[in-house]
């Protein structure tokens, strides 16, 4: 053995002993980031998917402490109750129609906002306000502006139109439902909004100035050329204003407790956990709906690859 390969023995390389540097200061970066997410996401989901094996109140904590006897018990009753299968429905369309109302009046507004005028600004600072307001207080509004004895709706309602009764949008069905489905278009098409409004600012206009020369009607400009490019901003909304409806609670239970035929999957676990103190059947509603979830995630995604793939 040579005198140069003792030497190389002796010391390893310089760049070797850069790249250990450079990753023990990526895990000392990294580290605090993989804790927090350890304990805030990982840790619940880990427990509240434990937790659904178990039968477990608030009141057999303090005899049998956290851990109990595993069983599917849970499963059983969620999988055969009637009443998930109708959350589950009610969940459905409450997101479908949310969903797709706020997606169509966010680009409706887009659409109407996307030419020069004098107080744009403002009026894009207005349309905001249902977004960013407290939906506390927005929720309180809507419930007075809809009250059946002294709400403005139905005064003008009965005064005005000649309805024969007041109308109780908040606590009859199907009008119940309905009328949240309308609040959260209401509430989320500025989401919708900001995304489209970016989109069109970014599309280019020579292809709409040709397919006016080419004497293109303006509907047919928006079929034939805006929409297709806006098409890949409206299924990321899609997506995204799907999960959040389908997770969505505070905005069903300020509005009708879940009562009317409102209740919806996340109001479901609610009752279950605070009304009926049932952790373990609170549980396995959860990681049920967490399944169905992310199956029509993965079921989405994949018919969106493929439609990417084959345009045609």
């Amino acid at each position: 053995m040579t005198a140069t390969s003792h030497a190389a023995a002796r010391h390893p390389p310089r760049r070797r002993t850069i790249l250990g540097r450079e990753n023990r200061d990526g895990l000392v970066m990294v580290g605090p980031l993989l804790v927090i997410i350890t304990l805030v996401i990982i840790v619940p989901i880990a427990w509240t998917f434990v937790l659904s094996f178990q039968e477990a109140r608030y009141s057999d904590i303090a005899r049998n402490g956290l851990f109990n006897a595993l069983t599917l018990e849970n499963y059983l009753d969620v999988l055969t109750s009637p009443g998930f299968w109708k959350s589950l429905g009610t969940t459905v369309v409450y997101t479908a129609g949310s969903t797709i109302g706020s997606i169509v009046l966010g680009l409706v507004a887009a659409l109407a906002l996307r030419r020069r005028f004098p107080a744009r600004g403002l009026v894009r600072a207005v349309m905001l306000l249902p977004y960013v307001a407290p939906v506390v207080a927005v929720a309180f509004v809507w419930e007075v502006l809809l009250n059946p004895q002294y709400g403005l709706v139905n005064a003008v309602g009965t005064r005005i139109l000649g309805w024969e009764h007041p109308v109780d949008f908040l606590g009859t069905a199907p009008q119940a439902l309905w009328t949240v489905i309308l609040f959260e278009t209401w509430r989320y098409f500025p989401f919708a909004f900001m995304f489209l409004a970016a989109a069109l600012t970014g599309l280019p206009r020579e292809v709409e100035e040709a397919a006016v020369v080419d004497g293109a009607t303006p509907l047919q400009r928006f079929r034939l050329v805006v929409l297709p490019q806006l098409m890949p901003t409206i299924a990321l909304l899609t997506l995204l204003r799907f999960v959040m409806t389908f997770n969505k609670f505070d905005d069903v239970y300020l509005l009708t407790g879940g009562a009317a035929g409102t209740q919806v999957a996340a109001v479901r676990v609610y009752d279950q956990l605070v009304g009926s103190s049932d952790i373990g059947a609170a549980s396995a509603n959860a990681v049920v709906l967490a399944a169905f979830l992310v199956i029509a995630l993965l079921l989405y995604l994949r018919f969106f690859v493929r439609r990417e793939g084959n345009p045609s």
